[in-house]
């Protein structure tokens, strides 16, 4: 079964093929980080008129590297999603537009869920269930992916996503945007020990809290002394490890109480490499079996959306689906 996989979610404008779930025959993303770096973050208006511009041409490319005609697909899924209203909204038209004109059918998906299935297309078997944590710019959140699929969410971010919080950190010290990365780079040369920031654990629910860790740094910022040399690199490494070792306990937590050693990670923090290695340390230490998706498929990208369409389609059969764009899923 081809499916295409349309994603449009925020400042990505991305197509994929896919091939029954799990082979990557095509994945095409168009960044407009250059677009939004001035500002500091996106500006939705810039996000919407780009994807306009460049929707129809990566669908064309997207086909064109798969190899294959828009007659031949299967099957076309499309991100409803969270997201950003305007930027939604072109991927879903898009989407429609075709399945209308080739008469093809259609599936509305989440993009927090499709972030796990990018295990999918990397790993050749992922028995089930597992604990996954999905963990990106503006989502924080823990599920549980049953046997046949179906998922129970657990918990979400109450304030800022984590990645949100390294983008504000990150402009607090006026490193630029993204902060991930930035942050990511810069903390190698830090000593993660040097200020011991506080780990939002929220012991009583499966949710997660960054804000008050991000207001932290803020403080330590302002008890600086006048003059004084910030240590940019420490306060980047100790801010990073509090972020890790919250993410890291809290699915630790999740995996003891429901007796699961098998965890997923997603989204575009998973590409962060001091959570990588601390996970894949945690996992060794609990006897987990850990599945941690390569970088391209961390950040936003249609092939998940194609992945999670395919295996939705195969679960719930003919049922209509739902692909009104949604702000919330």
């Amino acid at each position: 079964m081809l499916v295409l996989g349309i994603e449009t979610s925020c400042d990505e404008t991305a197509a994929a093929v896919v091939s029954d779930g799990k082979v990557l025959l095509s994945n095409v993303v168009a960044s407009q980080v250059e677009f939004h770096r001035t500002f500091g973050g996106v500006v939705p208006e810039i996000a919407s008129r780009k994807h306009l511009e460049t929707i129809i041409p990566i669908v064309d490319e997207a086909l064109r590297k798969a190899d294959v005609k828009i007659e031949d697909i299967d099957l076309i899924a499309v991100t409803k999603g969270p997201g950003l209203p305007g930027s939604l909204i072109v991927g879903v038209v898009c989407a429609k537009a075709l399945a209308f004109a080739f008469k093809k059918p259609i599936a509305g998906v989440s993009h927090i869920q499709a972030h796990i299935y990018a295990n999918f297309l990397a790993y050749s078997d992922i028995p089930l269930p597992a604990i996954c944590l999905v963990v990106s710019g503006g989502h924080t959140d823990l599920f549980l992916l049953y046997e046949d699929k179906n998922v129970r969410h657990l918990g979400r971010t109450r304030d800022d996503a984590a990645g949100e919080a390294f983008d504000k950190v990150a402009k607090l010290l006026s490193l630029g945007y993204p902060g991930g990365p930035i942050i990511d780079n810069l903390a190698k040369e830090g000593n993660p020990n040097f200020i011991n920031f506080p780990r939002p654990l929220l012991p009583d629910s499966w949710d997660f809290s960054f804000s008050g860790l991000k207001t932290a740094v803020l403080r330590e910022l302002r008890r600086l002394k006048e003059g004084e040399e910030i240590p940019v690199p420490h306060i980047c490494a100790s801010f990073q490890e509090a972020v890790v070792d919250t993410l890291v306990e809290k699915t630790a937590m999740a995996s003891k109480e429901f007796k699961i050693k098998r965890v997923l990670l997603g989204g575009g923090v998973s590409a962060n490499s001091r959570l990588r290695e601390k996970f894949r340390s945690r996992a060794k230490e609990e006897g987990w079996e850990i599945f941690i998706p390569p970088l391209y498929l961390c950040t936003d990208n249609a092939a998940m959306i194609a992945a999670l369409g395919y295996h939705d389609w195969q679960r719930k059969g003919e049922e209509e689906f739902d692909v009104e764009p949604s702000l919330r899923i």
